[in-house]
């Protein structure tokens, strides 16, 4: 969800950290949390639910997100809309549940635990490192019964684990592009960002419908992988975007490109 202390509970938490809830259809509140949400989409969201409905990244995004640029650090997000009435349900919202449960966003499967990245000084040296929170909203009935969960096995139940891993390296771009100092992005650079981490149909035509093979020297596996891999392709988007964005030399451009760039110096 984009960032708001309205129903956080401000006391950090860890893996180890244990909760009761349980949320089932029968419950006074049952999809209550589902309205009304500001839910901020990972790049592997997009992957998961675009495949289920059988459409493109791009038709998606102009379906079903907005864009959000964060004030602080310029960077551009999609954030899932709601039903523009006064309930203001998740598009995905059905009376029996969520209609892509089973490909349901991040943040939805961690509710009611949030999860944060923060760098950190430890034994070697600054680090991302996750924190954990809970989210108690006043109409969630959830937290009066049930089984009792650590948020470890809280994570794993709702198969939060395989997208944490997903999307690790891009919220680490985030969070080491987000520092004191690091100048604005203007539209361009917002622009390639968005689209190197969330239109990964259109991210395939960049790479190989313009120059970029002419200019960046990429191995033939690699290339034949991002062709035919959508999630391969999503990460090397994130390749791209710290090349993009200064934090890496994780791309090599072409020695004929250097050598022209040269002669012409």
């Amino acid at each position: 969800m984009l960032p708001s202390t309205e129903y956080v509970e401000a006391v950090e938490r860890s893996l180890d950290s244990k909760f009761t809830f349980q949320c089932h259809k029968d419950i006074s509140c049952f999809n209550k949390c589902c309205h009304h949400t500001d839910m901020l989409l990972t790049p592997y969201d997009i992957i998961r639910i675009k495949k289920r409905l059988g459409i493109s990244s791009t038709e998606f995004l102009e379906k079903y997100t907005y864009t959000h640029i964060d004030e602080k650090s310029s960077h551009p997000f999609a954030v899932l809309t709601m039903n523009q009435d006064e309930e203001g349900a998740c598009r995905f919202l059905t009376s029996e549940g969520c209609s892509i449960y089973e490909d349901r966003p991040e943040n939805c499967r961690y509710y009611p635990v949030g999860k944060g990245l923060m760098i950190r000084d430890t034994v070697d040296g600054p680090a991302p490192v996750d924190f954990y929170f809970f989210i108690r909203q006043p109409s969630c009935r959830g937290y009066e019964g049930g089984r009792e969960w650590t948020i470890a096995e809280w994570r794993a139940a709702q198969g939060a684990e395989l997208y944490d891993e997903m999307n690790r390296e891009w919220q680490e771009i985030q969070l080491r592009r987000d520092n004191p100092g690091k100048p604005k992005l203007d539209d361009k650079k917002q622009s390639l960002m968005y689209m190197a981490s969330y239109d990964v149909d259109k991210f395939r035509q960049f790479v190989f419908d313009s120059g970029f093979l002419d200019l960046f020297d990429l191995e033939t596996d690699e290339i034949e992988k991002i062709r035919g891999d959508e999630v391969a392709l999503m990460k090397f988007g994130f390749k791209y975007l710290k090349y993009m964005l200064m934090l890496e030399e994780t791309l090599k451009i072409k020695d004929k490109h250097i050598k022209e760039t040269k002669s012409v110096g």
